[in-house]
């Protein structure tokens, strides 16, 4: 399966594997997080929050913008099928947010958008997200208009699939953007950024605050 580096945020250089272990091909420039205290990938400029609209597990719908403004945002765009990428990036958030108090946790948002919506119907999402955290949201609806929220986001979008059965693998984006509450991913994160990294960063990014 392959993981596709994220382009469209060009200030960012990640070569990414996952799902399979595929690699995609490296963007131009790297960032760093130097002289920020920062353990993430420090893009420039800082990505916008995207607004988009989907659909969480209930059925509603949810206006990405609207429903975490003021929150720390991490936006992942993943499926439940992944052997690996997802589910570790998943495991890896809800443990660093789980070592937070309650004061801190409360100001944080993991939002994880399928990009396999024949798969992950709204039962299979939710029953997959809560094995991390009940809190956690997940989002889907259309192809046409996921695929518009990953351009929202600036993330690539993967070629369609040759879909045959019921196993088949998806490309999708490994990319971490977290949106301090002011509305900017001050740093993103890619594959080998840890639980301890995340930890390390939340309280940091909660202080970049909407003005």
């Amino acid at each position: 399966m392959r993981a596709l580096a994220p382009v469209a945020l060009a200030a960012v250089v990640l070569v990414i594997s996952g799902c399979g272990g595929r690699h995609a091909a490296a963007p131009k420039a790297a960032t760093s997080s130097s002289g920020t205290g920062l353990h993430g990938l420090v893009p420039q400029p800082f990505p916008h929050k995207p607004n988009f609209v989907l659909s969480d597990t209930a059925g509603r719908p949810y206006d990405l913008a609207r429903r975490t403004r003021g929150k720390l945002t991490y936006l992942y765009f993943g499926y439940t099928h992944c052997p690996d990428a997802c589910p570790l990036t998943m495991a890896d958030l809800s443990g660093a947010l789980h070592a937070e108090p309650e004061s801190v946790r409360a100001h944080v948002s993991v939002v994880f958008v399928t990009v396999d919506p024949r798969r992950d119907t709204p039962h299979v999402l939710r029953r997959w997200l809560d094995h991390f955290d009940p809190g956690f949201v997940g989002l889907t609806g259309t192809r046409n208009e996921i695929a518009a929220a990953e351009r929202a986001a600036g993330i690539p979008l993967a070629a369609p699939e040759k879909v045959k059965g019921a196993n088949y693998a998806v490309a999708h984006s490994t990319l971490v953007l977290a949106y301090s509450p002011d509305g900017l991913a001050h740093v993103v994160y890619s594959q080998g950024f840890r639980s301890r990294d995340y930890k390390h960063d939340m309280p940091l990014l909660l202080r970049y605050i909407e003005r």
